[in-house]
């Protein structure tokens, strides 16, 4: 369940990353206007709104499901002792950063194996983006000043 959800993370961001990457200040004001107006009435809206969508950036969807595939398996793939010093340490300064730079995603807490967290972010950004966005920033200020034997505890 873990790895799926992963996937499905790496997906989405390669998605947003992709898709705002050109103009992203203009592109994802845009967005947020435009998701904030959007009301599903049943699931068929929700099922046109995928497919014009995708329609309309095949090339992006594309591009991120053959990235999703060797970054997720890369991901699936890392052994190791989880409490070890060094990898408490890695972990620690990849949490950091994205909680920084994707944390309005929730994607640190789906790194850190916090996935109801990771929902909840992803909740909280459709509702109030600004709150979720200083939300995260103060994880990462959180990670940032702890020590590894905090973080270890903690996660």
């Amino acid at each position: 369940m873990r790895n799926i959800a992963l996937a499905i993370g790496v997906f989405i961001v390669l998605l947003v990353a992709l898709s705002f990457g050109e103009k992203l200040g203009v592109e994802l004001f845009s967005w947020l206007s435009h998701l904030t107006g959007l009301v599903f009435h049943n699931l068929q809206d929700v099922a046109d709104a995928v497919q014009h969508y995708v329609g309309e950036n095949w090339g992006k969807v594309l591009i991120a499901l053959v990235l999703t595939i060797p970054i997720s398996y890369w991901i699936s793939r890392q052994n190791g002792d989880k409490n070890s010093p060094r990898t408490v340490q890695s972990r620690r300064k990849m949490a950091i950063f994205l909680a920084f730079f994707l944390g309005w995603l929730g994607i640190h807490r789906f790194y850190l194996g916090q996935i109801g967290w990771g929902f909840v972010y992803i909740i909280l950004f459709y509702l109030f983006a600004p709150l979720v966005i200083l939300v995260s920033w103060i994880d990462a200020l959180r990670y940032l000043l702890m020590s590894d034997e905090d973080f270890a505890l903690r996660i």
